[in-house]
This record gives structure tokens, sequence and C-alpha cells, in this order.
């Protein structure tokens, strides 16, 4: 089984360059598939969920292209059928996008429902609400979505909920719908913006994305294109929190500052030091950090996926912290494990009280989900003593290298694949 084996207590120093934004890379891929003509997407992040992306779309009969890690060209023409449906397609959430695209382009799409990460409830309510709104007729059938439509036209629709799913999977569908679609309360993250620019740069013509309100005037058809994946916000305020858990100075390059400033600003209120400059951030962290308190809130809100990183680091301030989760309701499952390492938090609903302690003791720890495990690793970075983190396969599918980039800034980090690989480590760093 694979783990991560950590030897913590060493400050991370050095500089470390950001992969392309996975949230932004999966619904790229949806929707280059809605197109004929090859699209080259540049910039893609290695992980596991973009490769089931690309391989579901070799499943339904495009072409995918891997020129390198980080460059794949694709095309849609040879897509003879509509179903997205291979096993592990299932395991992520991101496989609701090919209903948009599919949608948007034939008419048709049938694709099962999102899996990934166990932290809260994820409906689709906002997307069915919308794709019947645009003239399609949709069911679930034995855990698959199934919508029709002989004909999309525009509609003028109203989310409910702040949904980054449903923005993005409608902005797909309403891309060749006829007339001018009207997407109002929408989600506003940067990588529904990249999306749209990338829809766009296809001749599609949406306008107002990272605002409430996207217009989209529906074309007859899209075009080939090149596009670069902006750099990613979760990896690159995940290594600035390293930085603070392990009183390091780490400069985090390729990343875009504006989408940091919720995360920067709440490590100055600890007490560290950050700096922004161009497409770099540096975060130096300082010995007696302060408390604060954290909501977690849509863009340009402090970001959900940075709950469990910042919430490590509280446990290690001065004081008490209280941290609200206003978007995941089982966000707060990793906090047993950071009891394990001496960690005082109390949770009641979606609310964690954390009491700072002044070290966190090594311990056996498992990964509940994606950014749980990557504070987990930050945790065992900042521990004493020698700590394993289990259940990686989650953090596999949105961090590239991690283990590799924990390294080249001077953490002792091994991916062991066994007990043996493990008692190696263990005999190697002494």
């Amino acid at each position: 089984m694979e783990q991560y084996v950590i030897k913590g207590g060493i400050p991370l120093n050095g500089d470390v360059t950001i992969s392309g934004a996975k949230n932004a890379a999966l619904g790229i891929l949806a929707a280059s598939i809605m197109t004929n003509e090859k699209v080259r997407v540049n910039n893609a992040p290695y992980v596991n969920d973009i490769i089931v992306m690309l391989d579901a779309i070799e499943e339904m009969g495009g072409t995918v292209e891997r020129i390198d890690e980080h460059t794949v060209v694709i095309s849609g023409k040879g897509i003879d059928s509509r179903t997205a449906g291979n096993d592990s397609l299932r395991n992520i959430r991101a496989g609701y996008y090919f209903i948009g695209a599919l949608l948007g382009k034939s008419g048709y799409a049938r694709v099962p429902l999102p899996g990934g990460c166990d932290i809260g409830s994820r409906p689709i309510d906002q997307h069915i609400k919308g794709f019947k709104a645009l003239g399609a007729d949709v069911k679930i059938e034995n855990g698959i979505v199934i919508a029709k439509a002989d004909h999309l036209r525009a509609a003028h629709i109203y989310f409910d909920v702040v949904s980054v799913g449903a923005t993005i999977n409608l902005m797909m569908a309403s891309c060749m719908a006829e007339g001018q679609t009207i997407l109002e309360n929408v989600a506003k993250e940067p990588h529904i913006v990249d999306v749209a620019n990338f829809l766009n740069s296809m001749g599609a013509k949406i306008k107002g994305a990272g605002t409430d309100t996207i217009r989209i005037v529906g074309v007859p058809r899209l075009m080939s294109t090149e596009y670069d994946i902006i750099p990613d916000q979760i990896e690159a305020g995940t290594f600035m929190c390293m930085a603070a858990a392990t009183k390091g100075d780490i400069t985090v390059r390729n990343v875009i500052p504006k989408h940091l400033e919720s995360i920067g600003a709440k490590l100055v209120e600890m007490g560290n030091k950050v700096y922004f400059h161009n497409d770099t951030a540096r975060v130096i962290g300082v010995s007696n950090q302060t408390h604060t308190d954290i909501k977690t809130l849509p863009y340009p809100g402090f970001p959900t996926d940075m709950q469990p990183q910042i919430t490590t680091i509280l446990c290690l301030a001065e004081g008490t912290s209280v941290v609200t989760e206003n978007i995941f309701e089982n966000r707060f499952r990793y906090v047993d494990e950071l009891r394990l390492m001496g960690a005082q938090v109390k949770v009641e609903g979606n609310v964690a009280v954390v009491e700072g302690i002044d070290a966190f003791q090594s311990a056996n720890l498992r990964a509940p989900d994606l950014r749980a495990g990557a504070a987990l690793v930050m945790a065992a970075l900042a521990a004493d003593g020698i700590s394993t983190v289990t259940d990686i396969s989650y953090i596999l599918r949105g961090y590239e290298d991690f283990d590799k980039k924990i390294r080249g800034l001077g953490g002792q980090i091994e991916l062991c694949d066994d007990d043996r690989d493990v008692t190696k480590f263990r005999l190697r760093i002494g």
C-alpha cells in the first residue's frame, strides 16, 4: 500500500514551482471535446484526475495525443459514443462536466453521478435545473444521469446556490444553444474564468465570467485552439501554508497573486511575512504565530479547499481560533488524525474551535480526502520524529510530484510501496 513516510521538524526553505490548476484543467478537458477540430492544452497538471478524464475521452472515441506530461492534443471528431462511463470516472467529481459538454455538442449525454472525496453532499440539482431550462429532458437511472434535447434554446437561469460545477456545466451547454443565455448568482472562482476563456478561444461568446452574471450567446460551432491553463491556486496556497507550519522560508513560483490574497491575508494576521511580486509569493514563517478566525466562502472569500491546511497551522498558533466551514459539511473528518498528533480541536457542526499547542507529535495518519491529506503531510513535516500518511491516492489525485517538490525544499519525505521501503527510509535517515 502506497504511503508517505516523513521525518519532520525541519524548516522548509527554497523555491517551488506550481503546476497547472487541476480544477480548471478538468473543465477545460471536458470542453475540448465540443469541437471536431484539434485542441492543444498546455500546462495541464500530471495528476490522477487528469489521467482519468483523458482515458474517458479515449473510451468515447475521441483521440488524445500526449505530447508530454503537461501537454495534450485532443480531438472530439471520432466520438461515436455519447456515454462517458469508464469505472474510474465514477471516482472523481469532475466527470459530470461531460454532461454539459456532450449535451451542448450533440444533444445527448449519459454520465455517471459524481464521485470524488467524501467531504459532504454535492447535489447536482442546480445542474439539472439549468439543463431543463435550456430545453433538455433529464433523468437519473441507476446512478447514471441521462440528458437529451432535440434543440437547446437559451434561457435566463438563476442559481439558488452558488455552484462551481453547475456554472461550468451550464456555460458549456449554453455555448451552442440558440439565443442569449443569462446565468445569475454564478460562481466566480479563478477556474470558472479560465474555462470561459478557453471556450472563448474556441469561438464561444461568453461575457461576465468572474462576476455574478454570465451572458452567453450561442454559436453554431466551436473551433480549434491552443490554450495555457492557469497556475493552481490551491497547490500554491498549500506550499504557502507549509512555510508557516514548518517555520520556513518558501518562494512559490508561477502563481497569480490576485488568486492568493485571502490566503496571504490570513497568514499575515497570524504574524507570518508574505510578499507578492509579479508571479511569485514568498512566505516566511515566524516562531510565535497567533490565533485568528476563518470562515470559508465562495471566491474571493477564503477557499474551502484551503481550510484543512490553515486549520493545521492554527493548531500550532497561540490562543484560540474558530474555523467555520460554510461549503462542505464533512470537511472536518481529518481532525481525528490531528488529535493523534496532540492537536486540541473540538468540532460541533460546521465549526471547529482550535486551542493552540506547542508542537505536533509524530503519528501514523490516514488521509480522508485530497486537501486533508495534504494538510496531514504538512502536519507531519512540522512534527518531530517520523510519521506515516496512508491512503495517499487522494493526494495523488490533485498534487503533482508532491513528495518531490517537498524534498526540493529540504523536507525528508518518501513515497513507499510497502513496509520494506518504510524500513529502508527509517534506516537511511537514522
